[in-house]
């Protein structure tokens, strides 16, 4: 691995630092960065706010993840940006700045761990530990051109993580590539050895495929046949309602199901404080609060029980040894700046959300490979695997695919 970088020209960083590693294991020489949500011990945390860093102390524990990796041989070389309270996926911070995406400068990188991409992007860290409740890590992932996992829920450790969505939440890594990105998760899930499935099956969800861009679709029917090309192992279309065996469009996993339960649970984690310490918030998020006071909670109790549904509808077709795969993003990256309209943030986010919300719903393990490329822009693959399968799906990602793009 590379050494320590100089200071940070990319706007990645909230803060550079030199946490050295408490021993050697699989990660020595590795360097990594820590999204603004995550404890550092005697670091505050500003979830992405001024204001709730300056009304908090600084944590006296390191959040557990960070413990694992320094013990793994890692060592930590900033606290990541973070768009405000992790209720974004655009990345351009108000209080902080737009972190650089290095593939696209002159576009948004993605959030919420918006800094935590552009610090692996850009080479200030090879990997970077980040939370995805509604595609935080995954689509920063997709934009910048880099490697992004949200694993099964709460398969790695929160505790010293701030909660943004509990429910659904869970801590997330980017990498610089696919072999870092295992060796990271396997330390982070704790993982021991696995039997391979005797089968493999590749699915892949054509109401996602038919919902991005026509450049992006094209891009994925070349790289579903380059699979097949050198596996054999050739892509099922399937469609949302035969997978789950009912007649619901897939925009179900997000309308129906993630939105309101995400809005009704931060009332509940953010909700209190912002309205007794009355705090400056920025204009997105603002926005975005306003629906939350207006919402009606006990309206929540319904998503609840349909992402109930949907969870085992969904893990119930993809057994051991199933994988299913669609674009993370339906586009690439959008001007910075361009989000700035109703229609824009609509014509963004619904489409991006409907993709996300599918693995969230679900508890899915999920990875966005950095596969395609539309107008010199990266464009992420998902691969997703049934809840509890992360090691599988790991293993089939490095089976499928060319040396070169790992």
């Amino acid at each position: 691995m590379s050494p320590l970088p100089p200071p940070d020209p990319f706007n990645a960083l909230v803060e550079a630092l030199d946490l050295p590693p408490r021993g050697d294991g699989p990660l020595s020489g590795a360097r990594f960065t820590v999204k603004d949500n995550i404890d550092l011990a005697g670091h505050r945390t500003s979830y992405g706010s001024p204001a709730w860093r300056d009304a908090h102390p600084a944590p006296v524990h390191n959040a557990l993840c960070v413990d694992q990796l320094l013990a793994a041989g890692a060592r930590c070389v900033g606290k990541a940006i973070a768009d405000e309270f992790t209720y974004s996926l655009d990345g351009e911070s108000q209080f902080f700045g737009t972190p650089r995406n290095a593939r696209a400068p002159d576009r948004i990188p993605g959030g919420s761990s918006s800094g935590s991409a552009a610090s692996v992007a850009n080479g200030l860290a090879d990997f970077s530990i980040g939370t995805d409740s509604g595609g935080s890590v995954r689509v920063p992932a997709s934009l910048c051109g880099i490697w992004g996992m949200r694993p099964s829920l709460h398969r790695i450790s929160e505790a010293g993580v701030l909660p943004f969505m509990p429910s659904v939440s869970t801590v997330g890594i980017l990498a610089a590539g696919l072999p870092l990105l295992e060796s990271v998760a396997r330390v982070l899930l704790r993982s021991g050895t696995r039997p391979a499935p005797s089968r493999r099956r590749l699915l892949v969800l054509s109401d996602a495929v038919e919902l991005a861009a026509p450049a992006v679709q094209t891009q994925v029917r070349a790289a579903l046949d380059d699979i097949a090309r050198r596996t054999g192992l050739v892509a099922e279309p399937i469609r949302f309602a035969q997978l789950i065996g009912e007649d619901r469009p897939l925009s179900d996993c997000n309308l129906k199901a993630l939105r309101d339960l995400q809005t009704a649970e931060v009332q509940s984690t953010i909700g209190n404080w912002i309205e007794t310490a009355r705090p400056e918030l920025g204009t997105t998020f603002s926005l975005a609060y306003g629906n939350v006071l207006r919402f009606d909670r006990i309206a929540a109790l319904e998503s609840l029980k349909r992402c109930e549904r949907l969870f085992e509808q969904i893990n119930a077709a993809l057994p051991a040894g199933t994988i299913i795969c669609f674009p993370t993003t339906p586009c690439i990256a959008p001007p910075k700046g361009s989000l700035r309209t109703l229609e824009a943030v609509t014509a963004f986010y619904d489409p991006t959300m409907t993709l996300t919300a599918f693995s969230g719903v679900a508890r899915l393990p999920e990875i966005s490979a950095p596969l395609l490329t539309v107008e010199g822009c990266p464009v992420g693959l998902s691969f997703a695997a049934g809840h509890y399968q992360d090691e599988a799906l790991l293993q089939a990602l490095s089976e499928f695919l060319r040396p070169q793009d790992r």
